[in-house]
């Protein structure tokens, strides 16, 4: 893999991004974490729009297909220490220029949310990373999943959440996959990585199974050896400095088939895909003398690690890809710099 730093932005403690459509183009959307700005951005890495100065505390968004420019965000989660005020909001363009952003939820400590399209309708599913503290680095509660279902943003009946999980403590990861029957979730956290299928109908009940019961952080998943079965790739623990890779060998839970031996601190943004038909997966990581982003990738015999870009303390990742080619954004939240790469494998 090759991975060419094409142009960078500066943002204090920039950490998430999506992409969305805008004005009929792929854009993409750089919040922060603390207090500061959420930006727009061409594919290029060109700056469009500034759409909110403030209030930041931004570690999750979620595009609106149906209604083109406009996402979901939250707002005042600065930390799982600060997190007791976090809000989902609504953001859209304005016909004349600038932004509304409008509240529409308040889900103290969300940390990952988004929306599932389902049979039984459309659902908005937040995964908050605990539920209180009572001092720094209280982790005491455990975090919740929660559901409630979605009607869009032209109604003016309030989100009704009601809890699916409540015992998974540092509840980090997030993935949204897709059956046969529609999207569901996956998420993580110290009890393990669990799969959690919306209801089939309306009246159903939503179904909670588990994958994994070992720790962990983050994971993503992709077929590395070509068997037709999804490798997890994992970070363990919760923010952990431990890669390893799961796979279904017919067994109830996944099973570990390799680790990284090199520990790698603070490890947290992490993607799986396939660039140019090849699968891959990159992790970065955030504390250390190197803090590196890291490809993986499988050569016919193993699986193999190797470094794409040193010193930059990446929080989040995103892959776009336009005619064959493959932007990578990254939030290297840890020298406060948005990065445009090019990856090519």
């Amino acid at each position: 893999m090759n991975l060419k730093k094409l142009r960078t932005y500066p943002l204090d403690k920039c950490y998430a991004i999506a992409e969305i459509s805008y004005r009929g183009e792929p854009h993409f959307v750089v919040a922060a974490e603390k207090v500061d700005k959420c930006l727009l951005f061409t594919r290029e890495g060109d700056l469009v729009d500034t759409i909110w100065e403030g209030p930041g505390g931004t570690m999750s968004i979620v595009p609106l297909p149906s209604d083109p420019g406009s996402f979901l965000a939250t707002q005042r989660m600065y930390s799982p220490n600060d997190a007791q005020d976090a809000v989902i909001v609504a953001v859209s363009p304005k016909e004349g220029g600038g932004w509304m952003v409008n509240e529409i939820a308040k889900v103290p400590f969300a940390h990952r949310f988004d929306l599932l399209s389902t049979p039984a309708g459309k659902y908005l599913v937040v995964a908050t990373i605990k539920s209180g503290h009572s001092h720094t680095d209280d982790w005491s509660t455990p975090g919740q999943f929660l559901v409630a279902p979605f009607e869009g943003l032209d109604t003016d009946t309030p989100l009704r959440f009601s809890v699916v999980m409540d015992d998974v403590f540092h509840n980090h990861g997030y993935l949204r996959r897709q059956s046969a029957d529609g999207d569901y979730a996956v998420i993580s956290g110290d009890q393990g990585v669990f799969a959690i299928y919306p209801p089939k109908e309306e009246s159903g009940s939503w179904v909670v199974k588990q994958l994994l019961a070992e720790g962990v952080s983050d994971m993503a998943f992709v077929d590395f050896d070509g068997d037709g079965k999804e490798e997890m790739i994992t970070i363990c623990p919760f923010h952990g400095d431990t890669i390893r890779i799961y796979k279904d060998i017919g067994k109830d839970l996944l099973e570990q088939v390799w680790e990284l031996p090199e520990k790698r601190e603070f490890s947290h943004s992490i993607h799986a895909g396939t660039v140019g038909g090849k699968p891959i997966a990159i992790i970065g990581h955030r504390k250390g003398s190197s803090r590196d982003l890291m490809g993986f990738s499988y050569d016919g015999t193993g699986y193999r690690m190797e470094i794409l870009d040193k010193d930059c303390g990446s929080t989040n990742i995103l892959l776009h890809e336009q005619d064959g080619a493959y932007t990578l954004v990254s939030t290297n939240r840890e020298i406060n710099e948005i990065a445009f790469y090019r990856l090519e494998v």
